[in-house]
């Protein structure tokens, strides 16, 4: 129990973590608050509904949707060096025995 409120109990602050992120990153690159906030908005639906509806598992719909050197594989390679699997690998950890300490 205690990692499915590490995953799917916490899992909604780390969606509004990236949310927040993107906004910001979208910001830094020059848009408005307001259209930087729809955009996101608008992706995490789209994405969220194509990962509910598609039966693909979420590896397959990144693979498809990174096309081989684009803008997307850019963006992806930072993501791997600078450790995104291990940073929500660690942050799940966290939450998973932190849930275990309150439940003693």
């Amino acid at each position: 129990m205690n990692a499915v409120t590490g995953v799917s109990g916490s899992g909604p602050a780390y969606v509004f973590a990236l949310a927040e992120a993107l906004v910001n990153a979208g910001i830094d690159e020059g848009l408005g608050y307001e259209d930087a906030d729809l955009l996101v908005r608008q992706t995490l639906l789209g994405a969220a509904a194509l990962l509910s509806q598609s039966g693909k598992s979420p590896k397959e719909l990144r693979e498809a949707v990174t096309s081989p050197n684009g803008t997307t594989a850019a963006a992806i390679s930072i993501f791997e060096q600078m450790g995104f699997q291990g940073i929500l690998l660690d942050a799940v950890s966290a939450a998973t025995q932190r849930a275990e300490e309150l439940g003693s």
